[in-house]
C-alpha cells in the first residue's frame, strides 16, 4: 500500500512537472494561432485550390500552415474549403498541414523530445502530404470524391472580416477577437491536455518496462539496428496506442516522450505522433461531412500515408545518422520547479494570458466571435470532461501525497 501511495505521489508529480515544462510553450503557441486566425483572412483559398495539381497542394499546405490549429477546428475548415470548391487533395493537404506543421506542436515537441524530433515532425508533415497526394492520384476516387461533394449541405456564408490588414491591426475589435480566439484555443483542448499529461505521469510512475516490451516488440536503447518488420510493426501499433489514448496530438507529446524512453523506434513514436486523423472521433467526423465510404477512404489514406511517412522519417535519419539518442528517462527525473529560463518565461506568459484575456472578456465583451468547428459527440466531450474532473482530484490528493501533507 505505501508503494502505491508513493507511485501515486510520483505520478502526479511529474505530470505537474511536464506541464508546468511546457505552460510557457502552449501559451505562445496559442497566442501566435489566434493572431494568425484573426488577422490572415482565408478569403479567396477555395478559389486557388480548385484543381488537382502541385500548385494547388502546395497552395493547401501554406493556407493550412497559417490557419495552424486543433483538429476539430482543421476538419471544419477543410470541410469548408471543399464545399466551396477546392479540389480533394489540396483540401487533404490544408488538413495535414494545419494540424502537423504547427507552431505550438514543434515547440512541444522541442522540449519533450528535442530537436530531431520537431524536424521529424516538419519534414513528416510534408511527406504525409506527398504520399496522401500520390495515393489519391494513383487510386483516383472520381466517384467518392463526387458523392462527398453531394452529401455536404449548402455552403454557409462566411463570417471573416474584409477588412485590410492594417486596420485590423489598429481595430480594438479584432484585438478583442483575438482574446476570444486564445480562450477558445484552451477551451478546445483542456480536457485533452489534462488527460495526456495525467497518463504520461501515471505511465512513467506505475507501468513496467515489460510492458512497451510487449507492445512494441524489440524495443531498444534509442541506438539499436531495428529491423524492417519491427519498425512496421511499432509504426502500426504507435496509432493503435494513439487510438486508445483518443487524446490529441498536444497532449500526446509526454506520452510519446516515454514511449521513446521505454526503446520504441524513432518511427513508431513519430507514428503516434502523427495519428490525431486517424482516432475514431475524426472517423465519425468525416462521415457525418461526407459519408461512411469517403471517411473510410481518409481514413485508410492518411494511416497508409502515416506508416510510408514514419518508416521514410526513420530510414532517412538513420542513413545521416541523426536517429536520437534515447532522452526519454530523463525527462521523469529532471528537477522541473528550478528558477530557471522555464521559470521566468512562464511568468512572462502568464501576463501575457491575463493580457489577452483582458482584451477578449473586459474590453471587448460586446464583441461577437464565432470560429466554426467540427461537430463533437456530446458523449465522448461528457468522458473527456469527467475524466479531466477526476485527473484534477488525482492530481490534488497525488501531489498532498507527494509532500507528506496526508497522512
Amino acid at each position: 500500500m505505501n508503494q502505491f501511495l508513493q507511485q501515486w505521489g510520483d505520478a502526479a508529480y511529474t505530470t505537474v512537472g511536464f506541464f508546468w515544462m511546457a505552460l510557457w510553450a502552449f501559451v505562445l503557441g496559442y497566442a501566435i494561432s489566434s493572431l494568425i486566425q484573426i488577422f490572415l483572412t482565408e478569403k479567396r483559398m477555395q478559389q486557388t485550390m480548385g484543381d488537382a495539381g502541385g500548385k494547388s497542394v502546395l497552395l493547401g499546405t501554406f493556407f493550412g500552415f497559417i490557419s495552424s490549429s486543433c483538429s476539430f477546428s482543421a476538419l471544419a475548415t477543410s470541410k469548408s474549403l471543399f464545399q466551396k470548391g477546392a479540389s480533394f487533395v489540396s483540401s487533404i493537404a490544408f488538413l495535414l498541414a494545419s494540424t502537423n506543421l504547427v507552431i505550438e506542436l514543434g515547440i512541444i515537441i522541442s522540449i519533450f523530445l528535442g530537436w530531431q524530433f520537431v524536424v521529424g515532425e516538419y519534414l513528416g508533415g510534408i511527406l504525409l502530404i506527398l504520399c496522401s497526394w500520390l495515393l489519391i492520384r494513383l487510386i483516383n476516387p472520381k466517384k467518392l470524391i463526387k458523392k462527398a461533394r453531394e452529401h455536404l449541405e449548402a455552403s454557409s456564408s462566411s463570417s471573416v472580416s474584409d477588412k485590410p490588414l492594417t486596420e485590423k491591426l489598429r481595430s480594438q475589435e479584432s484585438w478583442a477577437k483575438v482574446g476570444k480566439q486564445y480562450a477558445m484555443e484552451w477551451k478546445m483542448v483542456w480536457k485533452d491536455v489534462t488527460v495526456g499529461f495525467t497518463i504520461a505521469g501515471m505511465v512513467s510512475a506505475f507501468v513496467p518496462d515489460s510492458f512497451f516490451q510487449t507492445l512494441f516488440i524489440n524495443t531498444g536503447n534509442g541506438e539499436q539496428a531495428f529491423s524492417f518488420l519491427t519498425l512496421l510493426q511499432h509504426v502500426v501499433v504507435g496509432p493503435v496506442a494513439a487510438f486508445l489514448t483518443f487524446i490529441g496530438s498536444m497532449g500526446n507529446i509526454p506520452l510519446a516522450a516515454l514511449l521513446f524512453g521505454k526503446g520504441v523506434s524513432f518511427a513508431g513514436v513519430m507514428a503516434f505522433i502523427f495519428s490525431d486523423l486517424v482516432v475514431f472521433p475524426v472517423l465519425r467526423i468525416n462521415a457525418k461531412y461526407y459519408g461512411w465510404k469517403m471517411s473510410l477512404f481518409i481514413l485508410f489514406l492518411l494511416f497508409t500515408s502515416l506508416i510510408g511517412a514514419s518508416l521514410l522519417l526513420h530510414y532517412g535519419f538513420d542513413f545521416f545518422g541523426l536517429i536520437p539518442e534515447n532522452v526519454g528517462e530523463q525527462i521523469t527525473e529532471k528537477e522541473h520547479f528550478k528558477i530557471n529560463y522555464t521559470f521566468w518565461l512562464n511568468l512572462a506568459f502568464l501576463l501575457v494570458t491575463g493580457l489577452l484575456v483582458y482584451l477578449g472578456f473586459v474590453k471587448g465583451k460586446k464583441v461577437k466571435h464565432h470560429k466554426e468547428m467540427a461537430p463533437k459527440s456530446p458523449l465522448l466531450e461528457n468522458i473527456l470532461k469527467w475524466a479531466a474532473l477526476i485527473c484534477y482530484v488525482w492530481l490534488i490528493f497525488g501531489i498532498l501525497l507527494k509532500f507528506g501533507l496526508l497522512a
